[in-house]
């Protein structure tokens, strides 16, 4: 079977430009795995998403994992080449991607606003959330919520913290 996806063996070769295969110890042989989609313990909102969302989607799939000397770790969601229905779906979420990068617009709005709270209660004290609210034209009040203010530009600014 002809597909776009790419063979699990060419893409850990060289993950991030500054690898060779000669300095892995692991194992090397994984003929008719092939990739998804990657993600590594720095990856964004975005990618946690549809890295979710794919694993649903693609019932029989294989998580391969790396250790990598740069980011922790790397993960490919895999199919086999032997599971056509697999494949289908694996070449079919690629194409999705391609054309609009987010495969399921609930999962990531929701991931945006737990990391918005999140940012809102351990990243700012109560005077510099008192501080953003002035800056930003919202109540002062606002400030005492374990959540930003919704729906203007300071709650915009902290989603995309």
């Amino acid at each position: 079977m002809k597909t776009t996806l790419t063979p699990l063996n060419e893409a850990f070769r060289n993950p991030s430009g500054f690898d060779s295969i000669k300095n892995y110890m692991g194992e090397t042989d994984f003929d008719g795995l092939y990739v998804v989609m990657g993600r590594n313990r720095d990856s964004d909102l975005l990618t946690e998403s549809n890295w979710e969302a794919a694993k649903e989607r693609i019932a029989d799939h294989e998580v391969i994992r790396f250790g990598h000397w740069a980011c922790g770790w790397i993960e490919y969601l895999c199919v086999n080449e032997e599971n056509k229905k697999a494949m289908l779906e694996g070449e079919k979420i690629v194409k999705e991607i391609d054309s609009y990068p987010v495969l399921d617009e609930e999962d990531f709005s929701r991931r945006e606003d737990e990391e918005a709270n999140r940012v809102w209660n351990d990243c700012y004290s109560l005077s510099e959330r008192v501080k953003l609210c002035q800056e930003y034209g919202e109540s002062v009040f606002a400030a005492r919520h374990e959540y930003p203010p919704y729906g203007g530009a300071l709650y915009d600014r902290m989603r995309s913290a």
